[in-house]
């Protein structure tokens, strides 16, 4: 998974599109300035590619929403517990409006419960308690499902207590396994048994549990993802580009191993360098297996904009939601 520069795509862009190792783009806010413009790059971005290609973004609401004008503002995850019967229709907006203007999948929700001390999480959590937060989550997870998209669940196993920010180092968390089975892990479980249909695991260190942070560890992602908690879904790796990946060595490096640790699809953001080496470093490979994985995050778009923004349906979610965002705030 790949991202642009800029609004629209620059020529030398098309030959990365067209890399057989290519699978999706994300897109950021530098890339976004209105709905008509991201649909007509969208189109631009999938013309470019030969066959299958997924569009993603972090579109959580709060602090991490990269299309805002023209969008609903949707609140931070924490404020649905004032309002917990928003949470379901929360989902389903910010799915239904992606959707409308060409989008996979956003990567949400949060998993992650919020301990107190991580300001990267913080109020992205739907709960400082993990039963408050499995429930929320879920529910935001089945208006998502609802729309037609398909839902993200990170980050694995817990990112919620420490207070690094993995974007400029590698956070470490000195709990045992007991200790987040008890508490961070039961969102992901629950959420799995619904049918959650991937994971991005953090960039965090768990040395206690396992010498690997949990994108790049056999055991987060094997021994309790896949055996213990039976998720048969897309993992996809944390951006490769971020400090706490660094431990991993070079971008090759930190891609093969990634990869060789069970991550289904390696995201590689703001280093176009970076990606093409991991382009051109990873033999191309055709998995059945996970090719049905990543087919599962295509979105199922039901409505386009101008139907979308004239449905009833539509009109009294956004004024239910922008209520809320007035009484949260």
């Amino acid at each position: 998974m790949l991202d642009i520069e800029g609004l629209t795509l620059a020529p030398h862009e098309h030959d990365k599109l067209k890399h057989p190792n290519t699978g999706a783009v994300i897109l950021f806010a530098r890339n976004y300035q209105d709905p008509q413009q991201v649909t007509e790059l969208i189109e631009s971005i999938r013309a470019a590619r030969p066959g299958p290609l997924l569009i993603a973004v972090d579109q959580e609401g709060g602090r991490v929403q990269r299309f805002q004008n023209g969008f609903t503002r949707l609140p931070p995850a924490a404020s649905y517990a004032l309002s917990p019967e928003l949470a379901e229709p929360a989902g389903w907006l910010m799915a239904v409006e992606l959707l409308a203007v060409g989008v996979d999948f956003s990567f949400a929700p949060v998993l992650d419960i919020d301990c107190g001390v991580s300001q990267i999480i913080g109020d992205r959590s739907f709960s400082t308690e993990a039963t408050l937060a499995t429930q929320l989550s879920s529910a935001f997870r089945m208006g998502m499902k609802r729309a037609g998209m398909a839902a993200t669940g990170k980050h694995f196993p817990g990112h919620g207590a420490i207070a690094l920010d993995s974007h400029l180092t590698l956070p470490i968390d000195e709990r045992d396994l007991d200790s987040l089975r008890n508490n961070d892990l039961i969102p992901f479980k629950q959420l799995i048994t619904e049918g959650l249909e991937a994971v991005m695991p953090a960039h965090v260190l768990y040395p206690n549990i396992d010498p690997n942070p949990a994108g790049f560890s056999n055991f987060w992602i094997h021994t309790i993802l896949r055996e213990e908690l039976k998720f048969n879904g897309v993992v996809f790796s944390d951006d490769l580009s971020m400090a706490g990946a660094a431990f991993a060595g070079d971008f090759p490096e930190r891609a093969k191993r990634a990869q060789q640790a069970g991550c289904d699809m390696l995201l590689v953001c703001n280093n176009p360098l970076a990606a093409e080496q991991v382009l051109e470093a990873l033999p191309v490979t055709n998995d059945p297996i996970r090719s049905q994985r990543l087919m599962r995050m295509q979105g199922h778009r039901q409505l386009d904009r101008v139907h979308l923004m004239n449905s009833s349906l539509w009109q009294e979610t956004t004024a239910l939601i922008n209520q809320h965002c007035e009484r949260y705030a």
